[in-house]
């Protein structure tokens, strides 16, 4: 073999190694991309989320006002407050009552417009628009509907029946429900709407050939393929639950009607009154609770996806 041969064979070697390594370098630049984009959100959720919450967790087990160790004192006070307790249960209450009517009404509404494929985007946006609405828009539209001399009560007397003073007696609760499902139904239908459209059409086609009908191709194809939506879906819909405070609080005061009295008031009249070591107690039994339920629904709905 003559020496410009071993020469050109020699040079290729050298060059496939560099080429090598290059896609080496590339690759873990490659991963390394999205941390990149990460950092500034986790930053800012450190910043202003975590620490914050820390905080909240050390300052529980201290008196606010000479910052000595209590130990449990502020929970053991906590839960044997009666305004806690009657916001915890409401709360509660509003939760269990709430999210199963959006789940199941916003699935079969996704499952409605689906079947319209050409008017989804109309669809789509008609429900869309009540998160578009600003707050003191909706408090101004309720309080023309639901206040004592408002457009309801106008129509429960053209039809004879006594008038309902629905924002400050116990249907207040029947209208902070309303509110909720109201707000929610089309951010829910969207979510369903995509968990739907990743649905292969060939397993519908499949099971139409078999002799499947729509209530069977519903619970043997759907909704086991829409598991992980459910498991969202229910999440979102529960940390939204607790977004609905700004127009109770803007219809009915910080002291409302007792059957709509949520933790969220709670927390904003002890904030107001200073009332430190209690808040920190309730927001920390709050979190876990909150985690609680999550890691529970992903217990649950991600045994019944595995299956």
């Amino acid at each position: 073999m003559s020496l410009a041969p071993r020469i050109r064979v020699a040079a290729e070697r050298i060059f496939r190694q560099k080429e090598a390594e290059n896609g080496r370098l590339a690759g873990k630049k490659r991963d390394f991309v999205p941390y990149i984009f990460l950092a500034p959100s986790f930053v800012l959720v450190t910043v202003f989320i975590l620490i914050p919450f820390i905080d909240v967790v050390r300052r529980s087990f201290f008196s606010a006002m000479s910052n000595q160790f209590v130990g449990l004192k502020n929970y053991i006070v906590l839960f044997h407050n009666d305004a806690f307790r009657l916001a915890g249960w409401n709360t509660i209450k509003f939760t269990l009552v709430c999210i199963p009517i959006l789940l199941i009404f916003s699935l079969l509404l996704a499952l409605i417009v689906s079947a319209f494929k050409e008017q989804r985007g109309v669809f789509k946006t008609s429900f869309l628009l009540p998160m578009a609405i600003p707050v003191a828009s909706i408090v101004l539209l309720w309080k023309a509907v639901f206040e004592k001399q408002g457009l309801l009560n106008a129509v429960l007397e053209w039809a004879g029946l006594a008038p309902i003073d629905w924002i400050h007696s116990e249907f207040a609760f029947f209208v902070l429900v309303f509110t909720y499902l109201w707000k929610n139904v089309g951010y829910d239908m969207v979510l369903w709407l995509s968990g739907i459209s990743g649905i292969p059409p060939a397993l519908y086609e499949s099971a139409q050939i078999d002799g499947a009908g729509a209530v069977q191709r519903f619970f043997r194809i759907t909704l086991p393929n829409l598991m992980p939506t459910v498991f969202t879906t229910a999440v979102l819909s529960l940390l939204n639950s607790f977004k609905v405070f700004r127009e109770a609080y803007l219809i009915a005061g910080a002291y409302p009607d007792k059957s709509i009295y949520m933790l969220q008031h709670l927390f904003n009249n002890w904030f107001a009154s200073l009332d430190i070591d209690k808040m920190c107690a309730g927001a920390v039994v709050m979190a876990l609770v909150v985690f609680a339920v999550i890691l529970l629904l992903q217990r649950l709905l991600g045994r019944e996806e595995s299956q």
